[in-house]
């Protein structure tokens, strides 16, 4: 037996619903023997008879009835079908993988979320902790959709990579010590300070910062974690130079007090992608979501 046609099922249905067949053509915008050859054809396929013909009312046969019964689930079944198809043409339900630095994850991201909750409720987001470098390399892999990275970086085979933020940074002081408004790299150099690791852009950045002003301390530890390093300038261990985070939010007083760098600093970053002529549209979505979050 060959598949229903939905479109006759739903004439069915109609015929079911209306009583006639003038009344189903018109609610589906079809002509009177359009509806008749639905019936013939279905009746055809299905080798039952489906309609009872009486003077003035059409009347549904035991298989007739049978058959708007399953039709019902099956024109809703492929409504629902049709819906999701389009959905996820359009990015509204799919699965998006972003990979960021735990700098920029903690508080920049939860604000991203949000926005992208309201602008494309079906797309769901992981997260990954990823340096600068593994991002990239999972983009060319495939196994990565949008990356969050330090600037500058190289070009890459198959990556697309383009400005997004400058971020100021900040230097973060325990309470307890006696700060200028404004820190120098040679008023830090002369105290414990706690940097990134050497193999990050983070690193390489603030070392610059002090390597202008002719200065290269020695950090007193390396960590590529800003919370855990606010943990440590809370309880007066060090400072530290971090991004500062417009979308933090603090639900307890710091033990630490943050001042402005002079001179001052800033953190590019940029956003990656693979490089295809067809993007997909919920990796599209995202990308137009983070574009709200960029400079300017």
């Amino acid at each position: 037996m060959r598949n229903l046609n939905l479109d006759q099922v739903q004439t069915l249905v109609a015929i079911a619903d209306l009583g006639t067949l003038a009344a189903a053509a018109q609610a589906l915008h079809l002509a009177p023997p359009t509806i008749s050859l639905h019936i013939r054809e279905l009746e055809s396929r299905l080798g039952a008879s489906l309609i009872e013909r009486g003077r003035r009312q059409l009347r549904l046969t035991p298989a007739g009835m049978a058959l708007v019964e399953g039709g019902r689930k099956l024109l809703a079944s492929a409504d629902e079908l049709s819906d999701l198809v389009r959905r996820k043409s359009e990015g509204r339900e799919a699965v998006v993988r972003i990979g960021s630095s735990a700098g920029v994850s903690a508080h920049l991201l939860p604000a991203l979320l949000a926005r992208l909750a309201m602008r494309s409720p079906g797309v769901d987001i992981t997260v990954e902790i990823l340096s600068s470098v593994e991002a990239i390399a999972r983009l060319q892999a495939g196994t990565l959709d949008v990356g969050i990275i330090a600037m500058p970086q190289a070009p890459c085979a198959g990556v697309k990579i383009t400005p997004w933020r400058h971020d100021p940074m900040v230097a973060i002081v325990p309470c307890s010590w006696k700060s200028p408004k404004l820190i120098t790299p040679q008023w830090l150099a002369e105290r414990p300070w706690i940097s990134f690791d050497p193999a990050t852009q983070m690193y390489r950045l603030i070392a610059t910062w002090f390597g202008q002003a002719g200065l290269s301390p020695r950090a007193r530890m390396h960590l590529n974690y800003p919370e855990a390093i606010k943990s440590l300038v809370e309880a007066g261990h060090a400072a530290a130079i971090l991004p500062l985070e417009p979308h933090a939010r603090s639900d307890k007083r710091s033990e630490y007090v943050t001042r402005h760098l002079q001179p001052q600093l800033t953190r590019p970053l940029g956003l990656a992608h693979r490089a295809t002529k067809n993007q997909d549209n919920a990796v599209q979505n995202v990308l137009l979501a983070l574009g709200e979050f960029a400079d300017g």
